[in-house]
């Protein structure tokens, strides 16, 4: 079969899924025999399609034709292992499968198995289409990359020591001609379709400018844009809401003369969340056939089911914000990790923080650990992979981390000192290690610890990337140079350096588990999907004995704004997952944040927000 892949990506929470799940059922829906695979980390398509799903493919009800899985990237390391180690057990003796099994359990392998089953998919054939439904835009684009990335370093490795970060070459020899083909079906625009999604706002339209860019660079062309959620004209009839239209109006202009060879496809908002599967058929006919059903906008039925719902709801009190939550005690700092769902706010929510506890008094930090930064957008400043003073608020720096530039910085860092220790050959063998496409996400994780280690800072707010990417941040081992030397054959003792490396680890671990030096924020806003997933993630936390302590319900309509039907629906369904948030989250002080007229940029836009929440 001839299969036609299709990826969607995007900035976090522009609607990604939702296109992929709707382009899905619409392919299957004409008979074509479809495939939805999410390689987000934080997958949702049970949620949208209202059944289990899971590491499987499976059937989606109601649908024929369509099958759906949820890459997850732990069951994916379990079987990558075992793929690997399956055929050895016939010729070695357990010591020899246990060194392989340590040498192919370093961070390397959880990115190279989601990556390995994403490209199991691109060799498939028994579907005439499969859907990509990606992780929001900084990762997905390294994703894109490792194909070729890994073709190159096992050719490399080949042709050296005959290492691999994933053992001896010889294991994964058999892969380079599976990456390559994937590579060239990425590059065939007949074979592969790459749409974006985005909303109609300036840091959307930014992200969506250096993505398409950063994919030109690996020889994938941009196929379409989706600029969805804009506001139906007929609902800007008040002054609040006609702001919000004609600033996604300007947008939707300017993605349109700047992308001028690309079709730009824009995507009306509905009153309701997109979610099941009638929901997913009526947006279909606004996506292929141009249709906005006004049934689903003036949907009385779904409007009285929820406002029963809000009645039924058991009263819960609301656990108010507390100072302690972002100020400092005296001579001890403050630690506030925002973290969510793609597209939810937090860093808006980082900045607006890092503003308050700045014109507090307080030195403070605003870093991101996300790849695709924005808080220079927000702050409308220049934000780089240096200390920055931002002007305008005393007490505010801000800095970024540059993943490329602190991956060289960590090779080199690792090998010097490796260089007055080992041999020759020994260097040489680190060095293609290092050379492997996961010391990224290693030296990243370094440099994240390098500044949750400073002293000189009151408050350090951390803006993380999307919720399934900070999760593995916060879980990567911390043996990673003992690997290396292991690899390299030499003796894993710690050395000096090594031990106050690991002493460094362990403080910022205990610190991040301190209640009162450390606060576990989650932003959502109050729809399905950002709830369910910040409940998964701050379960998950709990594992590694770190407690949310705030969470902030975003973008909420506000009651005197909600004048049309189609809003007070909106508004409707808002109420009933903020109930839902105070059950979830009971214990947790939450604080909500309305929806403002544009989006939030520029100091004084922020100082007058954080003025408000934060009283």
């Amino acid at each position: 079969m001839d299969t036609k892949f299709i990826f969607f990506s995007g900035k976090g929470g522009v609607g990604k899924t939702s296109m992929a799940c709707t382009t899905a059922v619409y392919h299957a829906s004409k008979g074509k025999k479809t495939l939805i695979v999410t390689t987000d980390p934080a997958a949702n398509l049970s949620d949208v399609f209202e059944q289990e799903i899971g590491h499987r493919v499976t059937q989606i009800d109601n649908v024929k034709n369509l099958y759906a899985m949820e890459i997850d990237p732990d069951k994916a390391t379990d079987e990558y292992k075992e793929r690997s180690i399956a055929p050895m057990r016939d010729f070695f003796d357990d010591e020899m499968i246990q060194i392989v099994d340590e040498q192919l359990s370093g961070p390397c392998t959880v990115e190279m198995a989601s990556f390995d089953k994403f490209i199991d998919f691109m060799e498939d054939d028994s579907y005439d289409i499969i859907v990509f439904d990606t992780a929001p835009t900084g990762h997905t684009i390294r994703l894109l990359e490792l194909p070729a990335d890994w073709s190159k370093h096992i050719e490399s490795s080949s042709q050296g020591s005959g290492q691999t970060c994933m053992g001896p070459v010889s294991l994964i020899q058999d892969n380079k001609k599976k990456y390559d083909d994937a590579v060239e079906k990425l590059r065939n625009k007949e074979k592969t379709e790459f749409i974006f999604v985005m909303q109609g706002e300036g840091t959307s339209l930014e992200e969506t400018i250096r993505s398409s860019k950063e994919l030109e660079e690996i020889g994938i062309k941009t196929s379409k844009i989706i600029v969805n959620g804009l506001i139906p004209k007929e609902e800007s009839s008040n002054v609040f809401f006609k702001e919000r239209y004609d600033m996604q109006q300007k947008y939707l202009k300017k993605t349109m003369d700047i992308f001028k060879d690309i079709d730009i496809q824009p995507i009306q908002l509905l009153n309701n969340e997109v979610k099941g599967l009638n929901m997913l058929i009526k947006l279909s006919e606004q996506l292929f056939n141009d249709c906005i059903d006004i049934s689903v906008m003036k949907n009385k039925e779904a409007e009285d089911s929820l406002s029963e719902d809000i009645l039924k709801k058991e009263n819960i009190e609301e656990k108010p914000f507390e100072d302690s939550l972002i100020y400092p005690k005296k001579g001890k700092r403050k630690n506030i990790f925002f973290s969510g769902k793609g597209g939810v706010g937090k860093t808006s929510m980082a900045c607006i923080t890092a503003v308050k506890t700045a014109s507090r008094g307080y030195k403070t930090l605003l870093m991101t650990t996300d790849p695709a930064a924005h808080i220079g957008n927000v702050l409308e400043k220049p934000v780089n992979d240096e200390i920055t003073k931002i002007d305008e608020i005393n007490n505010l720096y801000a800095v970024k981390i540059d993943q490329k530039k602190v991956t060289e910085e960590y090779k080199e860092s690792v090998l010097s000192d490796a260089r007055e220790k080992f041999d020759e050959n020994t260097i040489k063998i680190m060095a293609e290690e290092l050379d492997s496409p996961c010391t990224e996400e290693m030296a990243s994780f370094q440099k994240f610890i390098e500044y949750a280690s400073r002293n000189d800072f009151e408050v350090i707010v951390f803006d993380t990337a999307p919720t399934g990417h900070t999760l593995r941040l916060l879980e990567l081992p911390m043996d990673w140079s003992k690997q290396l030397q292991f690899k390299a054959g030499e003796s894993t003792e710690l050395s000096e350096e090594d031990k106050k490396q690991k002493e460094r680890f362990d403080e910022v671990i205990e610190m991040m588990k301190d209640k009162e030096s450390t606060t576990f924020a989650f932003v959502m806003y109050p729809e399905k999907t950002p709830i369910i997933e910040a409940y998964r993630a701050s379960k998950e936390l709990e594992t590694l004995d770190i407690n949310t302590q705030l969470v902030i319900a975003n973008l909420i309509i506000p009651e005197n704004q909600a004048q049309t039907s189609f809003f007070k629906n909106r508004r409707n369904m808002q109420l009933k997952y903020i109930d839902e948030i105070k059950t979830i989250f009971r214990d947790v002080a939450l604080v909500k944040v309305p929806m403002f007229d544009r989006e939030i940029k520029g100091i004084d836009m922020i100082n007058d927000i954080a003025d408000c929440i934060f009283k």
